[in-house]
């Protein structure tokens, strides 16, 4: 039984850890198979967000998810990829709120 307050979240990143430690793919292909993944799985805006994250910090744009997009859309069909895209514009807009969020913080702190 882990005494941890987040014990799912410790879970995955064990075996995101794991995972790239194991595979020879470099870190922003990895990310890019992972973002693949999540369109074919239909997943939440919130993972589409982290896997952004770490795929700007590897140098990754948009349009390397768009291109995911478009390879993917023969395999997954019109609906995931619509869906696919409608969450992470949802992602997207979160990601923006919480800076904006995190900008007002900073200047009240500054005054």
């Amino acid at each position: 039984m882990t005494t941890n307050n987040a014990p799912v979240l410790d879970l995955l990143t064990t075996m995101t850890e794991a995972s790239i430690k194991t595979t020879t793919l470099d870190p922003a292909t990895q990310v890019l198979v992972r973002f693949g993944a999540l369109v074919a799985l239909d997943a939440a805006p919130a993972s589409y967000l982290f896997h952004f994250g770490a795929g700007a910090d590897l140098g990754l744009s948009l349009d390397d998810a768009q291109q995911v997009l478009l390879t993917l859309a023969p395999l997954v069909g019109t609906a995931r990829t619509v869906s696919a895209a409608s969450k992470i514009a949802r992602a997207l807009g979160l990601a923006i709120a919480i800076a904006e969020l995190e900008a007002e913080a900073a200047e009240a702190d500054a005054e």
